[in-house]
């Protein structure tokens, strides 16, 4: 599921003592109410390092991905502003990673956007050809939270280590999802967000190479809590239940997974049975549990308005109030019409077969009814080729 994940009750049984009887503040070591809340703190921060094999004192908690985004992205330019300029990303990242890429070109920084294919994939040529002397941070999302792409995240890391420059990946949509080692992938810096593996919201991640260490300047001033990178009082209730999803989601893993991707083929498979339909990404590159697809000469937002029964969006959900047309999507050669029509849908943990079943039927009925409606579907129909059309303009 992308936009965001139901609290698994084991998370929500594990936080609960937390807002009674554990009360203390983590960071009071002079009494024992701050010892064991300090003690449950870093014990959620050895499970949140454990699902990709990192160090315990390589993650700082945030308030979600959003923080830990930014933190990289004008953390890192910050701290080597005398000597790197240049920052590189791609232009289907997060709303958070762009603006916050944008807001460093006003403090005087260069912004490769590097494109995408039309499957969605970063072009390690086009990386590789775009790093410089004074680029300092590569940023690449592992997998997207719109289309489900997976980038080859372990490729970027060796690149980027071989030119020493930092690479942070945005793995919002990724931790616990799919399998990532921060050694083995080569990352410097990795966002997360608990509210995307079941766990509670406002409570996320940063994991912080320390060999070699990655300097980066903080955003917050304070009390220096977190090894002086993100100051502020932690919420243990949150930090727990983060530490528990984070575990949860490495012991059921295998399970999780199995799951996810049967119901995804099934889920496709309906879907893509109706004609002018298209699943949008890469098929082979794609996590299942995030499924992308165009629906031809039908607008997206009359087809969330007649599925209003069921959770779905048509594009990020950060996003989905806006009637603009997915920049996603745009990336990657769709034309205005293409993603307009696109709609999202997520499978989890609790996802089930008869869910999916509806959702098909659902679907299917709503877009054959629209597509009634269309004079364009009815010279489909009729055999006229649209594109052989020479519309009048006024």
């Amino acid at each position: 599921m992308q936009a965001t994940t139901p609290t698994d009750p084991r998370v929500l049984d594990t936080m609960l003592k937390f807002y009674t009887g554990l009360y203390g503040n983590p960071h009071s070591n002079t009494h024992s109410y701050g010892w064991e809340t300090n003690t449950a703190v870093e014990n959620a921060r050895a499970h949140v390092a454990k699902m990709i094999n990192a160090d315990p004192k390589e993650i700082i908690f945030t308030s979600g991905a959003t923080e830990s985004n930014n933190m990289v992205l004008k953390g890192v330019p910050r701290f080597y502003k005398k000597t790197k300029k240049h920052i590189i990303t791609t232009r289907t990242e997060h709303k958070c990673v762009l603006e916050a890429a944008r807001a460093m070109m006003k403090e005087g920084f260069e912004v490769t956007f590097l494109n995408v294919d039309d499957k969605g994939l970063v072009d390690l040529n086009e990386l590789e050809k775009a790093i410089r002397p004074d680029t300092c941070l590569v940023s690449v999302m592992a997998v997207n939270n719109e289309i489900g792409v997976i980038q080859p995240i372990k490729e970027i890391g060796a690149l980027c280590r071989k030119n020493k420059i930092y690479f942070h990946t945005d793995a919002a949509q990724a931790y616990g999802k799919i399998r990532m080692d921060v050694n083995e992938m080569n990352i410097d810096l990795l966002s997360i967000s608990s509210h995307k593996i079941y766990g509670p919201k406002g409570i996320g991640a940063i994991y912080v190479r320390r060999r070699p260490r990655v300097r980066l300047e903080p955003l917050l001033s304070g009390g220096g809590q977190e090894r002086g990178l993100r100051s502020g009082t932690l919420a243990p209730p949150l930090v727990a239940g983060f530490g528990e999803a984070a575990r949860l989601m490495k012991k059921e893993f295998d399970s999780d997974q199995a799951h996810i991707k049967r119901l995804s083929d099934k889920l496709v498979k309906g879907l893509l049975s109706a004609e002018h339909t298209t699943l949008n990404g890469s098929p082979d590159h794609r996590y299942p549990g995030c499924i992308n697809v165009s629906f031809a000469y039908v607008e997206g937002e009359s087809l969330l308005m007649a599925l209003r029964d069921i959770a779905l969006s048509s594009g990020s959900a950060c996003t989905s109030a806006s009637l603009e047309p997915s920049y996603v999507l745009h990336a990657l050669g769709k034309d205005d019409a293409l993603a307009h029509s696109s709609i999202r849908f997520g499978i989890g943990r609790f996802s089930t077969e008869e869910e999916v079943d509806y959702v098909v039927k659902a679907v299917s009925d709503r877009v054959k009814f629209l597509r009634e409606l269309s004079p364009l579907w009815e010279m489909v129909q009729e055999g006229i080729d649209l594109n052989s059309i020479k519309w009048s303009g006024h």
